[in-house]
């Protein structure tokens, strides 16, 4: 299976030069390509009713990318089939003062979708070990001398354990995680700022302190590779989407979101036979003229 070369499982070394952000797929395939994300629209729609109906797992769907690698435009396009009644999406921004009160992963439970729901996170409690240890954040905690007075790397060894604990917690809760890193190259996030730039449909989307995050690229691809390897387990693999080509990123999502939920095997309820008895003599009263 195609998907299969984007997933990380936690077996061997992590590195993105095994994961290109470009595959360099023909132009005049996206129509096929396009052709497959609809159907797998389609099937997600129907997996997503039986989902609903059983109400025995839960799914949480998270994004995670650098700016402009297409994460708003990813969940608009390939989640457009979904019931919004059984979704729930939180986009991550910055914590507010309430949620550095709490401990990092309280507002991310908060929002953790109902068995037989789709939880969409944009972006996650990955933050904490992505901005959080690029920008060294950690300095300004409100918290207790021993959880802070140790070295980055004991610091972030512990946060990733945390996480594959309450990732492995999930799991033994009833949810599938689906983590999708959207891997964009550093020409293409240029030439998709610069369309934010000379687009003014688009210039809300863009930002200056987009340039200087940016300018941190490599800071944030040791970040990554570190998360994605400290965090893959055969519960909760990632998938490092290669997202130059939109589309063919969009294609990978939706087979990967077709493939958690068929993981789940949703059946719809069936009722007990002597209930059958009741519902034939409704049916009676129905068609009583």
């Amino acid at each position: 299976m195609i998907l299969d070369d984007y997933r990380y499982d936690g077996k061997g070394t992590f590195s993105f030069s095994d994961h290109p952000t470009n595959v360099k797929i023909p132009k005049e395939e996206r129509e096929h390509y396009e052709a497959l994300t609809q159907e797998n629209i389609l099937r997600m729609a129907d997996l997503q009713d039986r989902l609903y109906a059983d109400g025995r797992e839960g799914v949480v769907i998270m994004f995670q990318a650098l700016d402009a690698a297409g994460k708003d435009s990813t969940i608009k396009r390939v989640m457009t089939g979904l019931n919004p009644q059984g979704v729930t999406v939180h986009s991550f921004k910055q914590p507010t003062s309430a949620e550095r009160a709490h401990d990092y992963l309280w507002r991310a439970i908060l929002h953790l979708p109902e068995r037989g729901h789709i939880g969409l996170f944009n972006r996650s409690y990955y933050e904490d070990v992505l901005v959080v240890r690029v920008h060294d954040l950690r300095k300004g905690y409100k918290m207790p001398k021993r959880t802070l007075d140790m070295t980055d790397e004991e610091f972030f060894k512990i946060r990733y354990r945390e996480i594959r604990d309450f990732e492995r917690y999930l799991w033994e809760n009833g949810y599938r995680l689906l983590k999708v890193m959207l891997n964009v190259g550093k020409d293409e996030q240029r030439r998709r700022f610069l369309e934010r730039i000379d687009n003014p449909a688009k210039n809300w989307k863009f930002s200056s302190s987009d340039l200087k995050e940016r300018a941190l690229w490599s800071e944030y691809m040791d970040a990554f590779t570190e998360a994605i390897e400290q965090t893959s387990t055969p519960e909760a693999p990632w998938y490092v989407i290669p997202a130059d080509q939109k589309w063919y990123a969009r294609y990978l999502v939706s087979e990967a979101v077709v493939n958690v939920l068929e993981a789940c095997d949703p059946q719809y309820p069936t009722i007990p036979a002597e209930q059958h008895a009741e519902l034939e003599e409704c049916r009676a009263q129905l068609t009583k003229k």
